[in-house]
């Protein structure tokens, strides 16, 4: 059957197509010049429209593309429409039944995996659209009309859901799940720590994505969210606990970890490491190899004395390197250096150790590579790092023929090691599931050992705790952005925040998460306390009033309870501390950096050294071009480590905060702290 223009029509119309001729399953139509064939499964509609004198017929097809016929006689046009319409229909409605079982089929699927009793990752329901897509492919009908169909259109709305509003849909199927585990396994979560799990830090055990990152503000709980994960995986049995691996920064930290996790969860299996342990690990499994640590990792005066050896023979035999270091140290440091044999000096040589140790552990951990390290400086300062990195060669070789002369490796080589032998595939993990404590304190080349983990088996699942509120160690090469652009650099996932803290009460929370997130950079979240505390909570206090306020502190603190003095540096431990044991000897009094303080809590803080200068807090800048060039870049926000390190300081105290600072020359954090409503008192 077909239909033609008429002659006239044909004439007028300027058209090129002037005929249409109904196929088996679908159109021709064609002119003088043209032919186009429209198969039924690519023909989305058909409309009948009459001109002043002619019919038309109008063909949508997909891409929003239309093709007309013009210039047929109005009543034949009417009943080629009549016969084609019902062809089309009928053909339309055997193919529904086609695509009816294809889309019941996926979509009954699809219910089923929602219904599987676990957490649906990212990952799940990106093979979900994977299939949906391949589905919509198969069916004989243009997707578009699916919806048109009895037969076809819940199944194809129900796949529509998942295939373009999935996050919406994973995230409330989640809920729902985590909902019921929390209700099914309410012992569990009451049981697991010897205090019941928060709603907050069970959801953050539960949540099942590849990568996890928990921000547990200071206090909130996040050992006990560690250990009730591990538990929880054996629970659940989605690991054993040889599958579980789970890194602490410290051998302090790691012991104290698998006492928890012996006690807690009554097993024997599980086994924190060190990051430096685990690259041991890897090292003696993949190359049949034993290495040994050296002693100087250990034995800070034998490094200290290996360095200035080095240095001052270096300074006594090559004039020009004396010059140069003169020059670093009065130029860069403004350190005032005595004319002379400068480098005899033992209380220069005591100052600088520290930094020649800092400066040699920055080069080791990016390898050692003089040019590529130079290479990668930026070009501002390229030139003078480069002579800093010549003055320090001498140093870094030394330090290399210790290590050979020791038959040691250090760790910086350790993890350098691990990583290798990771890509090279000598070793091959059989951990699901890596749980990391004191994320923030990451380093690149500490988040590279993780990243090769996962390249070696792809199914491992992240899940790290930690808090940029408190990533205070920028010197030793940590890097915050590896915690706050988490899921950048590890993958999608999720980020969880524990809510509540147990340690210090809400108006010492206010002041101390107020003033934290000053900083923009930082992540915002809200950490609420259980306790109200008064004004007294936290108040400003003058620094000449410490033995008064001891004094003070003598007639009510019970001899349980403990007190922190803490100080920007060691050397800033007031006098008062000399006599404090006889002098109070019922209190049990304290002094530590705040460094140092980092993981404890005590019911009374006492911070000292608010003041401007070169021993202030916050410190003045003291970096040279090698912290410049090694260490992660400085952010933008004014003393943004040093706002941090003072969060980390008023977040001890569980009852009480004084912050001491100096009358005549406060730190710039008084005011701003008197800003937030912190009151600032006379004595006492």
């Amino acid at each position: 059957m077909e239909l033609k223009a008429t002659s006239l029509g044909k004439h007028l119309a300027q058209h090129p197509y002037n005929r249409v001729r109904l196929l088996n399953a679908g159109v021709e139509v064609s002119g003088e010049k043209h032919e186009y064939l429209i198969p039924f499964n690519q023909l989305l509609s058909i409309a009948c429209k009459r001109g002043l004198v002619w019919g038309e017929l109008e063909f949508s097809l997909p891409d929003d593309k239309v093709v007309r016929l013009h210039g047929t006689e109005w009543n034949e046009t009417q009943r080629f429409y009549h016969y084609l319409s019902l062809a089309w229909q009928q053909w339309s409605q055997e193919m529904s039944e086609v695509a009816a079982g294809v889309l019941n089929q996926q979509a009954e699927a699809i219910r089923l995996a929602e219904q599987q009793d676990r957490w649906l990752k990212r990952s799940d329901i990106s093979s979900w659209q994977q299939a949906i897509r391949k589905s919509f492919d198969a069916v004989p009908l243009p997707v578009s009309r699916l919806d048109e169909f009895d037969n076809c259109r819940e199944s194809w709305r129900y796949c529509q859901q998942w295939l373009n509003d999935s996050d919406s849909q994973r995230v409330k199927r989640n809920a729902r799940w985590t909902e019921r585990m929390l209700e099914q396994h309410a012992d569990y979560f009451e049981q697991v720590e010897s205090s019941p799990l928060n709603p907050s830090q069970a959801r953050a055990v539960v949540n099942g994505e590849d990568s996890v990152l928990v921000l547990a503000g200071a206090g909130s709980g996040k050992t006990s969210v560690l250990v009730a994960r591990a538990g929880w995986l054996l629970l659940r049995k989605q690991a054993t606990a040889e599958q579980v691996l789970l890194l602490a920064f410290g051998r302090k930290a790691a012991e104290e970890m698998n006492e928890r996790l012996r006690s807690r969860l009554h097993s024997e299996d599980f086994s924190a490491r060190t990051f430096h342990s685990l690259a041991l690990h890897i090292i003696r499994q993949g190359s049949n190899k034993s290495p040994v640590i050296s002693k100087l990792e250990s034995d800070t005066a034998a490094r200290h004395d290996l360095l200035i050896s080095v240095w001052r023979q270096q300074c006594s035999e090559k004039k020009a390197h004396a010059n140069g270091w003169r020059q670093w140290l009065s130029d860069e440091l403004e350190w005032e250096i005595e004319e002379g044999n400068f480098w005899q000096s033992n209380s220069l040589a005591k100052r600088l150790a520290a930094r020649l140790e800092r400066w040699l552990g920055l080069m080791r951990m990016h390898g050692g590579a003089q040019a590529a390290m130079i290479d990668g400086a930026p070009e501002e300062i390229r030139e003078l790092f480069s002579k800093r990195v010549k003055l320090m060669a001498p140093l870094l070789k030394a330090w290399k023929t210790a290590l050979k002369d020791e038959g040691a490796v250090d760790f910086s080589g350790l993890i350098h090691q691990a990583v290798n032998i990771l890509d090279k595939g000598r070793f091959i993990s059989p951990w699901k599931h890596i749980l990391v404590d004191e994320f923030q304190d990451i380093s690149p080349q500490r988040a590279e050992l993780l990243a090769a983990l996962r390249r070696q088996n792809r199914q491992t699942a992240l899940f790290a705790v930690g808090d940029d509120w408190q990533a205070i160690y920028r010197f030793s090469g940590a890097e915050m952005t590896l915690t706050t652009a988490f899921h950048h650099y590890f993958g999608e996932g999720d980020r969880c925040i524990l809510d509540t803290t147990y340690r210090f009460n809400q108006r010492i929370g206010e002041v101390a998460n107020a003033f934290v997130q000053r900083n923009p950079h930082q992540l915002k979240k809200t950490l609420n306390s259980l306790a109200k505390g008064t004004k007294k909570s936290i108040q400003l206090l003058p620094e000449d009033q410490l033995e008064a306020l001891l004094n003070k502190m003598s007639g009510y603190v019970q001899p349980n309870e403990r007190i922190m003095v803490l100080a920007r540096y060691h050397h800033l431990c007031p006098e008062v501390m000399d006599k404090a044991a006889t002098r109070w000897p019922k209190l049990k009094l304290e002094f530590m950096t705040i460094h140092a303080s980092k993981g404890q809590q005590a019911e009374y803080v006492i911070l000292l050294g608010l003041s401007q200068g070169d021993e202030g807090f916050p410190a003045p800048a003291r970096e040279s071009v090698m912290e410049a060039a090694l260490l992660p870049k400085v952010e933008e926000f004014p003393d943004a480590e040093e706002r941090r390190l003072a969060y980390v300081a008023i977040t001890r105290a569980i009852h009480q905060v004084w912050l001491l600072y100096d009358r005549d020359e406060p730190s710039d954090f008084v005011a701003e702290l008197g800003r937030q409503g912190v009151p600032q008192v006379r004595k006492p």
